[in-house]
């Protein structure tokens, strides 16, 4: 059916869920008791763990960001966590995939791993979710014991105890997930391999690739993921800047105008001529010091009477580490003040003012204080330090690329597995059935193509199109295969014939041979397959060349047609002169077979065996044969095996010069001569078979 992939992907992905939400509730259940305790562990790695051994990244992912989900529940901090969970998962899938939970030894590596991911990245949290401090976080009471003792910065004393903690606690789970991996059912885990994916594992081709299709998606959707995060941080940090800004500019605004209110106009002059002696001045100035307790954020709030010469404190409220300066005295102007001074000293306002000079990085807001008369007296002026809008800045930057990243890994798991199941593992199983396809047989061209049949690859996409390409030229070049295999079949029967003709022609010739060039391929096969059986020549003696041998064997006395007939079938003894023409019939039918090789297409390399026969089945295995007088394992196995057949049946058969000899005679010789004319392997293995053979072609004889 059409939505067949679709409906394999939903219920792949519907089972991660399950899985991931039951392994997200053991780790809440484990984490609880460690919370309510108050223990320095957390404990709720151990179902993400087991969630990547028994289904791999999916499933352990969505365990960790449930996880972090439902730890929210309880303390809303826990959720930006879950990127420590998800990089876990991540980490425990991919070594899982590389068979590293195999061995103890391999197995404290992945205890490092997972040491180094808390370490640092639950660190580095905790530092900017706690702006830079411990914070309520689990390491807190270490850390405050490590800080307190003097020894260490505050951010080392915080790594060495999330560090410690961390040591622990990934140890423990990770024994933990182990131990439960360990003692489920065999039956169950193969279950849930079965049910958490959609197709079996493809085999791997043989030829495999240098780059996986699925890491280059990796390596393309994280390149896009990190750039997408550069982005979105980016606008987001501007926007939260212009926000908080924006925020705390209205919270000065709030502060100047409330601290206006306290400040009576008509008495600024006598408190800058008689300072807090005057009337009314420690009144306005506890007044301040409310209003100032109001507003945690703000670092400074001061009134100052703007003059030539600089500013004239009116009102300077102490601030912890930085001393007030006294009732009327001059307080120089900053540089950065430069280009508003004329406005200052007209008792114009002014826009909200960022300064980073004497009392360090600031957000200014000045609002003048005029008498009934309208003459400005005074300004009052409320600062907030900018270190404060860095600290929410980073604090909201931190905080979302947790939640973004934490997103993304969940996204990029699920985007790969679908990528693995409709792409990768469709690809791979086309590869591997086609470079596993066997042309050599019938039957193998048959199984070749069921097997390539039985992937039924239904991706309804460019691959589904891809397969069904792939099936057809597979089954065209199967059926093209067969018809040239059956012309071929045909021509080299035609060929055969031929040949054989052509051999019998020849021998015809000779009026006592008889049937010699049958027999003799008939004892070149029996020797050859018994040669075989026995271990012999292994690299050479295969079936395909034990049927060139037999093929070839006919031809062996080919140039025989250029020998006198007079001299063939001469009744007596053969004189020297005679014999030395008889003997040019081995170079006579290597040279015909050479020219015939030479003008016909031999693909099989047919007549190579053929030429070496007719050359060299006189040779002796002594060096005393001719026509070339070589010896040893010099002389081919094929003219090897023929002089043991050609000289057997020799002995056994009629000829014009001699009646046939006993079988037993024959063997006699044949053993004899072993290790002189004959080679003694050829020669032990015809022994062994020599009877039957010789028993069959006497009857195949008797047959025709």
């Amino acid at each position: 059916m059409k939505n067949d992939g679709a409906r394999k992907n939903l219920k792949h992905l519907l089972a991660a869920l399950c899985l991931g939400l039951a392994c997200a509730a053991l780790n809440l259940l484990l984490a609880l008791p460690t919370r309510k305790l108050g223990i320095p562990l957390y404990l709720d790695c151990v179902g993400t763990i087991l969630a990547a051994l028994l289904g791999g990244a999916v499933p352990s992912v969505v365990t960790a960001i449930l996880t972090g989900l439902l730890n929210g529940l309880f303390d809303p901090v826990s959720i930006y966590y879950a990127l420590v969970g998800a990089l876990i998962a991540v980490a425990v899938s991919t070594l899982r995939r590389r068979r590293f939970f195999r061995s103890f030894r391999r197995g404290a590596v992945v205890w490092l791993i997972l040491f180094a991911i808390g370490s640092v990245v639950s660190t580095a949290l905790t530092w900017f979710l706690y702006a830079f401090d411990f914070g309520e976080a689990v390491s807190a009471p270490l850390a405050q014991r490590f800080w307190d003792d003097g020894r260490m910065p505050k951010l080392m004393a915080q790594i060495l105890a999330d560090a410690l903690i961390n040591a622990v606690d990934k140890g423990i789970v990770l024994l933990a997930a182990c131990g439960v991996f360990g003692l489920l059912p065999e039956r169950f885990k193969r279950f849930l391999a079965t049910l958490l994916r959609s197709e079996p594992e493809a085999e791997t081709p043989h030829t495999a690739p240098r780059r996986s299709l699925l890491w280059k998606v990796v390596l393309v959707v994280s390149v896009a993921e990190v750039l997408l995060a550069g982005i979105a941080s980016s606008i987001c940090y501007y926007v939260y800047r212009d926000v908080s800004i924006r925020k705390y500019t209205a919270v000065c605004r709030g502060v100047t105008g409330a601290a206006a209110i306290q400040i009576d106009p008509e008495r600024v002059d006598d408190f800058l001529a008689q300072g807090r002696e005057a009337d009314g001045y420690r009144e306005a100035e506890q007044r301040l010091y409310r209003v100032k307790d109001s507003f945690p954020e703000v670092e400074y709030i001061y009134a100052y009477r703007i003059e030539a010469d600089g500013c004239h404190v009116v009102f300077d409220l102490d601030t912890e580490g930085v001393e007030a300066s006294e009732v009327g005295s001059v307080v120089v102007f900053d540089e950065s003040f430069g280009e508003m001074i004329p406005t200052l000293l007209a008792g114009g306002e002014i826009d909200p003012i960022i300064t980073n000079d004497t009392y360090g990085w600031l957000l200014t807001v000045y609002q003048p204080i005029f008498d009934t008369t309208g003459r400005c007296v005074c300004y009052v002026a409320a600062d907030i330090s900018m270190s404060e809008i860095v600290i929410d800045e980073t604090m909201f930057i931190v905080k979302m690329l947790s939640l973004f990243f934490s997103a993304s890994i969940l996204i990029m798991a699920i985007m790969l597995e679908l990528v693995n199941i409709s792409i990768v593992r469709p690809v791979n199983a086309m590869a591997s059935a086609s470079s596993q396809f066997a042309y050599d047989t019938d039957e193998e061209r048959s199984e070749s193509l069921s097997r390539l049949e039985s992937l039924n690859i239904r991706t309804h996409d460019e691959i589904e199109n891809l397969y069904a390409a792939l099936s057809r030229t597979a089954a065209d070049s199967t059926g093209y295969i067969r018809e040239i295999k059956e012309q071929a079949d045909h021509i080299a029967r035609l060929q055969e014939a031929v040949i054989l003709d052509f051999a019998e022609m020849v021998e015809a010739r000779d009026q006592c041979t008889g049937d010699h060039i049958k027999k003799t391929s008939f004892y070149v096969r029996g020797i050859a397959e018994q040669m075989k059986k026995d271990g012999k020549h292994p690299e050479l003696l295969t079936d395909a060349y034990i049927e060139k041998l037999v093929r070839s064997a006919p031809l062996h006395d080919v140039g025989k047609i250029k020998i006198s007939d007079l001299i063939l079938n001469k009744p007596g003894r053969l004189t020297d002169e005679e014999f030395e023409q008889m003997k040019t019939h081995t170079s006579e039918g290597r040279d015909i077979l050479s020219k015939t090789s030479t003008n016909a297409a031999d693909g099989e390399g047919y007549f190579e065996e053929a030429i070496e026969m007719a050359g060299a089945h006189h040779e002796r295995w002594d060096g005393n044969g001719y026509p070339n007088r070589i010896g040893g394992e010099e002389i081919p196995l094929s003219a090897r095996i023929m002089a043991v057949a050609d000289v057997f049946d020799a002995l056994v058969s009629r000829r014009s010069y001699k009646e046939p000899f006993s079988y037993e005679k024959a063997i006699s010789i044949i053993r004899e001569e072993s290790g002189t004319h004959f080679d003694p392997d050829v020669v032990e293995s015809f022994l062994k078979v020599a009877e039957k053979l010789y028993q069959e072609s006497n009857q195949n004889g008797k047959n025709t």
